[in-house]
């Protein structure tokens, strides 16, 4: 018997005049599945919401082979939920524009190829639309979240729901990832899972094993900081620009401290957008550059009914995604600007491996916001701990002809890794590098390279 949510192809362009199969033709293209999950709204007693997921079996899986004849590969392979951020933007960005096994070219027919550095070679992979009101998933009641909470106990539910349907991945080990605004999702959603895992029988326990998190927005009033100075210290702004901003950035301050935070993310998004303004409207995600990664044809693509019809959506719903606009994100101004820092450091204490990389042309929430979010719950551990992180060797991780691919840090079950010549986006600007990052973190694969030596 066939699975419902089995996707068997899907439009191979926007006019619908060709296709890809996505379950055979000999390309190592693996099982894929893509509908909703449907749970009780929290508000509504009569009223369900719709979280859209799509999901990509790990290319190491045969799937002309029936599941239950390769449980075992299936059950210890690692299963990667990928969240995008926002707030309000659809994963499904994530899935054709960075790491997913499909792309979409910058043509007016929005023509869709395989890619060859899917993180799905090794490893199971769901690209999910959340929260409510984000890509595919929508409400009844047209009900959105308001803070990480709600946000992350509606996933649960919506990750329950998802093994109830694909019971062959539940005992997989499980990794939460994402980048951006998810930076507070995915460490919301790991807190929940592992609260819920110990409430639950043992059999509808979740296998979180750890978080891998890309330029996360995490510390805000940190990020905002070394956004005014890296754009000062590139040229984009002028001394006494910076001097207007610093004052700005003081009235923001003192809306955080009053927790005002709708005046606090007010007043956060007016200093973003000065600082753009200033430097002639660089690209925040990447100072190199005057305008975001193209989504080309995205929209007009999955918003087709064929797309829809291949990927179970009823036809009356519209695929959306915007960043840090919309309902979506007026629903979480209160949580924009707070702090999530410190679910970091419950995630290190709990023993889950955690994974921060960054791309160093990021202005909006690049390198020094990690090192420093980083630095500071070390040293919130105390003076040994502290000492231990500062001292932990800083690998320079080369390619065979001696340029780095990344920097590299280490401390038990944490993991920082810079990554240069990068964006905000880094699957999408060093696609084979992030990859491999993420394989040897995810498998305890070797970084190699070299530490310098004073």
């Amino acid at each position: 018997m066939s699975d419902p949510d089995l996707v068997a192809s899907i439009p191979a362009n926007v006019l619908n005049t060709q296709s890809i199969d996505l379950s055979s033709d000999g390309t190592k293209k693996a099982r894929s599945y893509a509908g909703h999950v449907h749970i009780d709204s929290t508000e509504h007693p009569h009223a369900k919401d719709h979280l859209f997921y799509w999901f990509f079996e790990s290319q190491t899986c045969d799937p002309h082979v029936e599941a239950a004849d390769q449980q075992e590969l299936i059950s210890r392979t690692p299963l990667l939920i990928w969240l995008n951020g926002g707030p309000g933007a659809s994963s499904l960005l994530g899935l054709f524009l960075e790491n997913g096994p499909l792309s979409i070219g910058d043509d007016a027919a929005g023509t869709i190829s395989v890619t060859p550095n899917s993180w799905n070679q090794e490893a199971h992979v769901v690209f999910w639309d959340q929260p409510i009101g984000t890509g595919y998933s929508y409400s009844d009641t047209e009900e959105y979240v308001g803070s990480e909470r709600a946000l992350s106990q509606m996933f649960w539910k919506a990750l329950r729901e998802f093994f109830h349907l694909h019971p062959e991945y539940e005992e997989c080990p499980l990794y939460v990832c994402g980048e951006s605004y998810a930076g507070k999702y995915v460490s919301a959603i790991a807190l929940e899972i592992d609260r819920q895992n110990g409430r639950v029988p043992e059999d509808e326990r979740v296998n979180l094993k750890g978080i891998a998190v890309g330029n996360g927005w995490i510390k805000p009033e940190l990020s905002l900081r070394v956004l005014i100075d890296y754009a000062y210290t590139t040229g984009f702004l002028g001394i006494g620009q910076k001097d207007s901003l610093d004052r700005d950035y003081a009235d923001f301050q003192d809306a955080l401290r009053k927790q005002d935070m709708e005046e606090a993310t007010r007043l956060g998004n007016a200093l973003v957008a000065a600082v753009q303004a200033y430097g002639g409207n660089f690209d925040v995600y990447d100072v190199r550059r005057w305008d975001d990664l193209p989504m080309g044809a995205l929209s007009a693509y999955l918003n087709s009914a064929a797309v829809k019809n291949a990927l179970h959506v009823p036809e009356n719903v519209a695929w959306q995604s915007a960043d840090d606009h919309g309902p979506v994100a007026e629903a979480l101004v209160r949580d924009n600007m707070a702090d999530g820092s410190w679910r970091y450091a419950e995630i290190v204490d709990k023993g889950y491996k955690t994974l921060l990389y960054t791309g160093n042309f990021d202005t909006a929430c690049g390198y020094r916001s990690t090192e420093e979010i980083l630095d500071d719950l070390m040293r919130q551990k105390g003076r040994d701990q502290h000492a231990q992180w500062r001292a932990a060797p800083r690998l320079i991780w080369t390619q065979a002809q001696g340029d780095p691919k990344g920097f590299v840090r280490g401390l038990r079950n944490l993991t920082q890794v810079g990554v240069p010549d990068s964006g905000h986006q880094v699957p999408a600007f060093q696609p084979g590098i992030c990859r491999e990052m993420l394989y040897n973190w995810l498998f305890d694969r070797p970084f190699a390279g070299r530490v310098p030596v004073k």
